[in-house]
């Protein structure tokens, strides 16, 4: 399908300070599948990122009243979803998305811009006993939240929209300013998004958008001291990056995973079987909760397998624009290639290949492996592409050990109909959440999110970073 210049211009500008700019260095995004330009965003530089700072830092000094917050988050909201199609459209075309996946982003984003306009007015502080220490029976207080201030985010290329929303809606709610920083491979919903915002009537450098490399902007987004808190959702490695640059502020890290499913002899498996292969295969598999281990119970192992093998082969694999599509192309050909890799790895090793295993470009087919060698990288590692690996487990506690071997914890999750299951599974396993009859890529945004181990620092969700993005301040007074 032709892209439609007249809909989506070729050429974007990003929001600094308030202003929209150009730059004489510009990225090329293009679709990973045909590899025709989406869009061409202007390349931030250091300096721009230091002026996006300042005017952030600047901003800071004007009261920015709750009520203001509040309406202008709910008139972005509605922006956002009068223009839903446009959202989608770009969404699939920039990144690895198919477009009905593409679809759900800009409602859901426009639903955190509300949630996080209403969290504000429920950010509240308390009454404290001070009377209760001797000396202190003529004192009294109280705590109320205010904001961090500066924050930088530098948000992945997978649910760009959304994880934009999730770091701008309750930064901008808390009273914040934010510079945010988009993967460089699929910024131009993020950039649609400023526009709305801008339009919403959001002041001057409450938020800017730097477009550009993450080795070139990350050090001096991150390290600037005016920065007050970092947010960041991407790998392990960069996250260690991110440690050693921070100084002394708040972080908040969303890394990798390495979701398990457990699959019990009890499980409902015409429940269990399409789940989890939404769970293992939506957005090419580059989900950073999706399903990448189904741990079944050696009773039903072989009818699970058989099922969900049978369901696999049904999904259809191609360019992200036909509707039809189920698993669309990854975000470019080398995580493909590295997903063949680790594919045809497993396979030397002794693995099994039950379906797929196949790759055109950026294309990587579902594909389903057994009997997986532990020390293989798609058992211990986080393949983020379309691959799934299943494991035949005798009882409960096997299952719980196995699920936990890996340096991960962000989802797990369990299928079974005996409440005393479930909740062994709830206690043994380390992680940030665990769901029970449903797959590990089922998120609410209201919930607490994020993980344990290398999964990450801190929690997502709107009423948690809320609090996240703001401090406490104690008043007493000694009467």
């Amino acid at each position: 399908m032709p892209f439609d210049a007249a809909i989506f211009p070729r050429e974007y500008k990003m929001l600094l300070g308030g202003e929209w700019v150009t730059r004489p260095a510009t990225l090329e995004i293009r679709n990973p599948f045909t590899g025709d330009v989406a869009g061409i965003t202007p390349s931030a530089t250091v300096d721009d990122v230091r002026k996006a700072i300042s005017d952030a830092a600047l901003a800071m000094q004007t009261d920015f009243p709750l009520i203001s917050r509040c309406e202008i988050l709910m008139k972005a909201a509605d922006l956002v979803e009068a223009r839903k199609e446009e959202y989608s459209r770009i969404i699939a075309l920039e990144g690895s998305k198919a477009i009905k996946e593409s679809q759900r982003e800009p409602v859901r984003t426009a639903q955190l811009l509300r949630l996080a306009a209403e969290e504000a007015r429920r950010l509240t502080g308390e009454t404290l006993p001070f009377e209760s220490r001797p000396g202190s029976e003529n004192r009294v207080g109280y705590y109320f939240r205010f904001p961090v201030g500066v924050i930088a985010a530098i948000t992945p290329f997978n649910d760009p929209l959304a994880m934009a929303g999730h770091n701008i809606g309750p930064a901008v709610a808390a009273g914040n300013a934010i510079v945010l920083k988009p993967s460089a491979l699929t910024p131009l919903s993020v950039l649609m998004l400023a526009e709305d915002l801008d339009k919403a009537g959001l002041p001057k450098g409450r938020l800017s958008i730097v477009t550009g490399h993450g080795d070139t902007l990350g050090e001096a987004m991150v390290s600037d001291p005016r920065v007050r808190m970092v947010t960041f959702t991407g790998g392990v490695e960069t996250g260690l990056k991110v440690s050693r640059w921070l100084g002394i502020k708040k972080v908040l890290m969303e890394l990798g995973s390495n979701s398990p499913v457990i699959v019990m002899e009890d499980a409902n498996l015409d429940r269990a079987v399409p789940a989890i292969s939404a769970g293992a295969f939506a957005q090419a598999g580059e989900n950073c909760i999706g399903v990448q281990r189904v741990l079944v119970h050696s009773e039903v192992y072989e009818r699970f397998r058989d099922q969900f093998v049978s369901h696999v082969s049904l999904l259809k694999a191609g360019y992200s624009m036909d509707p039809d599509v189920d698993v669309c192309a990854m975000i470019n050909e080398k995580e493909a290639a590295r997903v063949q890799e680790w594919i045809d790895e497993a396979v030397g090793r002794g693995a099994r290949l039950l379906v797929g295993g196949k790759r055109e470009k950026s294309v990587v087919w579902p594909t389903v492996l057994e009997q997986v060698p532990q020390d293989v990288k798609m058992n211990c590692e986080e393949v983020y592409g379309p691959v799934v690996s299943l494991y035949r487990i005798s009882n409960l506690d096997e299952a719980i050990a196995l699920a936990n071997e890996p340096q991960y914890g962000l989802h797990a999750a369990i299928f079974t109909e005996r409440l005393d299951h479930a909740f062994k599974a709830i206690r043994g396993l380390h992680c940030g959440a665990v769901m029970v009859n449903d797959s590990t890529d089922y998120r609410l945004d209201v919930m607490p999110f994020g993980g344990t181990k290398l999964s990450g620092i801190g929690r997502q969700g709107i009423w948690s970073m809320m609090q996240e993005m703001t401090e406490t301040r104690v008043v007493c007074f000694n009467l």
